[in-house]
């Protein structure tokens, strides 16, 4: 019976896990994560300018 409550929770966390991810590739952010994602390399206006250093390796995607 414990075996199923832990496949069940499991189940549950990767569930939402995934529908988070969705949703934000979904509203169009590139580097989930990242706080300034959805401004980060846009413009030079931006908060961080295009430098986030969170954004690096995902804002030329």
């Amino acid at each position: 019976m414990e075996d199923i409550v832990v496949i069940i929770i499991v189940a549950v966390i990767v569930v939402l896990a995934g529908l988070y991810i969705y949703k934000a590739k979904k509203s169009g952010k590139k580097c989930i994560g990242c706080p300034d994602a959805e401004n980060c390399g846009k413009s030079s206006a931006s908060s961080c300018g295009g430098n986030c250093s969170c954004c690096q390796g995902c804002k030329n995607d």
